[in-house]
């Protein structure tokens, strides 16, 4: 059966996924190779799949012409795939995943984990009363891009370990003498 290219960049970015569940997206590098280790071509040769893993199926760019929503952009070089909620160009509008029939039966489960565990749709974040569980907690994961929480990451370092007393904040502390 022949899979189209975005299909395979897509099985090959759900498989790293499957098979790193504790990591939040991947190097564009390392989905290409591992669609060539699972569909058995020479990374040059596919030059396809590469298209779509840097720009044809990133839900956030503009077509170009592919109008797939199946990867997200999460930093530069890297990327996830796409959940709902992630940014999309407006003029997206295609599909989210391979279609059943057009992949091999072996990757099928792949679409079913997508929706039931992966992009969580439909799934409640909070428990009665506005109460939160950690199963509430978890919907949120990989919702933030890897770059972001970084950034955020670098900025709580660097600021709470800072005391800040009375006459800093009033200006006249000891670099105003």
């Amino acid at each position: 059966m022949d899979i189209k290219v975005a299909d395979q960049a897509w099985i090959a970015t759900a498989l790293l996924h499957r098979e790193h569940p504790e990591r939040p997206d991947f190097k564009l590098r390392e989905i290409i190779e591992r669609a060539a280790r699972e569909f058995g071509f020479p990374r040059a040769e596919r030059k396809g799949v590469w298209q779509h893993i840097v720009g044809h199926s990133v839900a956030s760019n503009p077509p170009t012409p592919a109008r797939h929503r199946m990867l997200t952009k999460t930093g530069r070089g890297r990327r996830r795939l796409f959940r709902e909620g992630d940014a999309i160009n407006p003029d997206r509008d295609g599909k989210l995943t391979p279609a059943a029939e057009d992949i091999p039966t072996k990757y099928q489960p792949l679409l079913a984990w997508y929706q039931s565990e992966y992009n969580r749709n439909g799934q409640k974040t909070q428990g009665p009363a506005g109460s939160s569980s950690p199963a509430a907690f978890l919907a949120f994961v990989g919702l933030i891009p890897a770059y972001d929480l970084k950034v955020m990451e670098e900025v709580i370092e660097r600021e709470c370990e800072r005391v800040e007393t009375e006459t800093d904040k009033d200006g006249e502390g000891k670099d105003a003498a």
